[in-house]
């Protein structure tokens, strides 16, 4: 009988044993894997931050060329009025002492 409980003892001991084995390895599993996600979580951060500047430079590009293109039209426009006040200055003036004198 002594030896029935003695090995029921062992058996158990061994039960336990087992699963504090069991329990070790998860918590090493568990550790492993939550650097793992740090790590990738990390990697995914800098790769989003990477695109998010590049379309930031892009967007700063492309509003660099658009106001470009403004100034340059705006300069056009405001020299060919420059070249009709120019031209027409003295029928303008004559226009306008018309309607003065007019009433």
């Amino acid at each position: 009988m002594d030896s029935v409980i003695d090995k029921l003892t062992e058996i158990e001991q061994t039960a336990s044993a087992i699963v504090a084995h069991a329990e070790e390895e998860k918590a090493e599993i568990d550790r492993e894997y939550d650097e793992r996600r740090k790590k990738f979580d990390q990697k995914l951060e800098e790769e989003t931050m990477v695109r998010i500047e590049r379309i930031r430079e892009g967007l700063e590009s492309d509003k660099k060329h658009l106001l470009t293109g403004q100034e340059e039209s705006s300069r056009e426009l405001i020299a060919s009025l420059q070249e009709e006040y120019t031209k027409n200055h003295t029928v303008y003036a004559e226009n306008i002492l018309k309607r003065i004198t007019e009433v």
